[in-house]
């Protein structure tokens, strides 16, 4: 009988080393497994920007692509009046030519036709593979009297892009809009003040950015909103 409790004993003490053993080693698994989750998704960003690299290299010609390195990052927009996340191609070339590429959304928005759509000239490229400064988007730098003729006209309805497939109707208060802080030449086309109160500035006249606003459309908001009161 002696004998058997001192085995029992031995049994219940190495079933408890083992246990804490086991433990253990649970303990250490789960305090030094990599964060998968986080690798998977550093992974798709990593593809996603990786695709408009190549994208971006596939609208600069041959003959000056090999002397190009590009950049693709996202960075936070502290304007109020932009899209939260922009997509920033940084364009460097080797005589030391560079340029920067700014689209109002995320990566993961980005297609081939908005890249084409904010991507700089053949003309631009070349003077800066050149080692020339070229402004991209460029600023135009004239007097009232020069303004080129726009599209749309002070009072008009029309509709913003604020974000890569969000849009605000609003209306035109100004053309040819700038602001004190602005550089030398740099001019908004139009400074709009959408229906929900804010004014914010359209950066470039093209339908990808305002747009006119379907007919009839600000009347049937107004009935909705009649209605809903």
């Amino acid at each position: 009988n002696q004998r058997r409790s001192i085995c029992l004993a031995w049994s219940r003490r190495f079933g408890e080393v083992a246990t804490i053993h086991v433990q253990y080693k649970l303990f250490k698994r789960i305090m030094f497994l990599p964060n998968n989750k986080a690798d998977e998704e550093k992974k798709v960003k990593r593809s996603i920007l990786d695709r408009i690299e190549l994208w971006s290299l596939d609208l600069i010609e041959e003959e000056i692509r090999d002397a190009v390195q590009l950049a693709i990052q996202e960075v936070i927009c502290g304007d109020p009046n932009c899209a939260p996340i922009d997509t920033i191609v940084t364009i460097v070339f080797n005589s030391g030519g560079r340029g920067m590429v700014g689209l109002p959304m995320e990566s993961k928005d980005v297609t081939v036709a908005d890249l084409k759509e904010f991507f700089p000239t053949t003309e631009v490229l070349r003077k800066w593979h050149k080692g020339e400064e070229a402004e991209w988007p460029p600023n135009p730098e004239f007097e009232d009297a020069e303004m080129p003729t726009l599209r749309f006209n002070a009072g008009q309805r029309v509709q913003c892009r604020v974000g890569p497939t969000e849009w605000h109707s609003g209306i035109i208060l100004q053309t040819w809009y700038r602001e004190t802080s602005w550089p030398a030449g740099a001019w908004a086309p139009y400074k709009v003040k959408l229906d929900d109160g804010r004014k914010i500035f359209a950066p470039g006249d093209m339908e990808q950015i305002i747009k006119l606003e379907p007919l009839g459309e600000h009347f049937i908001k107004r009935e909705s909103a009649a209605t809903d009161a």
